[in-house]
């Protein structure tokens, strides 16, 4: 097994079923208020952190579910992550109509959109999360769909957790390289095309590669272009690893700025156990940073909840499939949380 494991990538028709519910409730105009019988959910200060926090998320809904059991003690604990922006992933099926509706309400709250692309082909080496676009033409369709759902409103995109580091450790056939690397830059330059979208493409985990290791194939990705890279999504790394390693890497692409994905790296990473399985559900992890802009570091622009705490990494540990609400793991994660 490689790398951070994103093992999240929501199917198509839950995508779509929250997006629906957005529209249908009208709760994503505001700063507070889901459907009927739902908690109301609101936005963060907009100073503090400005992306969109969705009020029908699946913490949001697990939230609704134990306070109508009236079970207030795990209402309480899944409100630290339904009340937190996090990441929007992408589906493969209707992206333009997907993002438009999730930018609108992110605009509507006058707020930013966080999404997440996560459909190149050969995804994940055929591990957890294998899947993606049938192939290269699909995908720059798949790009062309999300860059027109955005239009003009302010969205960030992580562009490919994992996709730029199965490059460089092996696990993506060398056939592919070539062609992902051309897809990885022009998805930089479609999206960069929005007046008001910005791009960081995912450079993995400290502890995957090296900064001397990644700057070239970041540069083969489009960097200069980019914004900057994202680090840590779905990885459980700290924060000030992360943000060291982010700055040695940054000095070899032209100090271009990153994000951190602190979603889940409240107690540093996983030491106990198979080796090979601490990034896949593994037990005793806690939220981590709550999302901010504000994070002190002229470096670093967000910290960010790129992997979305309570889904799950994969089939193993007792976990659902990859990128199915798990409340018994989003609940571990809340009360090791101070």
């Amino acid at each position: 097994m490689y790398g951070s494991h994103t093992g999240l990538i929501r199917s198509a028709g839950t995508a779509a079923a929250v997006c629906a519910a957005l529209l249908l409730t009208g709760c994503a105009g505001g700063d507070g208020g889901g459907s009927e019988g739902a908690p109301a959910i609101g936005q963060q200060p907009r100073e503090k952190d400005p992306y969109w926090v969705n009020p029908e998320g699946s913490a949001a809904r697990q939230v609704a579910a134990y306070e109508k059991d009236g079970d207030r003690e795990k209402a309480g604990l899944i409100r630290k992550i339904a009340e937190q922006p996090m990441g929007e992933w992408i589906g493969p099926d209707d992206p333009e109509g997907e993002v438009r509706r999730v930018t609108e309400a992110a605009a509507q709250a006058d707020r930013y959109a966080l999404l997440v692309l996560y459909n190149i082909p050969h995804r994940d080496c055929g591990q957890f999360s294998k899947g993606g676009a049938a192939d290269a033409g699909a995908y720059r369709a798949w790009v062309d769909g999300v860059a027109r759902g955005i239009g003009d409103r302010r969205a960030t995109v992580i562009l490919e957790p994992d996709a730029l580091l199965h490059l460089v450790d092996g696990c993506t056939p060398q056939e592919h390289h070539d062609e992902r690397y051309d897809l990885l830059r022009s998805a930089v330059e479609r999206l960069k095309r929005r007046p008001a979208t910005q791009v960081y493409i995912d450079a993995g985990n400290a502890a995957w590669q090296s900064p001397e290791a990644l700057h070239e194939p970041l540069r083969r990705a489009g960097i200069e272009e980019a914004d900057g890279f994202s680090l840590n999504v779905s990885n459980f790394l700290t924060t000030a690893v992360s943000t060291e390693f982010g700055k040695q890497l940054s000095a070899k692409v032209g100090d271009k700025p990153f994000v951190i994905d602190t979603s889940r790296n409240g107690n540093g990473p996983y030491e106990g156990g198979d080796p090979a399985e601490t990034w896949c559900n593994p037990p005793g992890r806690a939220l981590g940073e709550p999302p901010t802009t504000r994070t002190g570091d002229e470096k670093v622009d967000a910290y960010l909840w790129i992997k979305r705490p309570g889904e799950s990494d994969g089939d193993c540990k007792g976990g659902p499939k990859a990128g199915d609400w798990w409340p018994e793991y989003a609940l571990g994660l809340a009360r090791a949380t101070e």
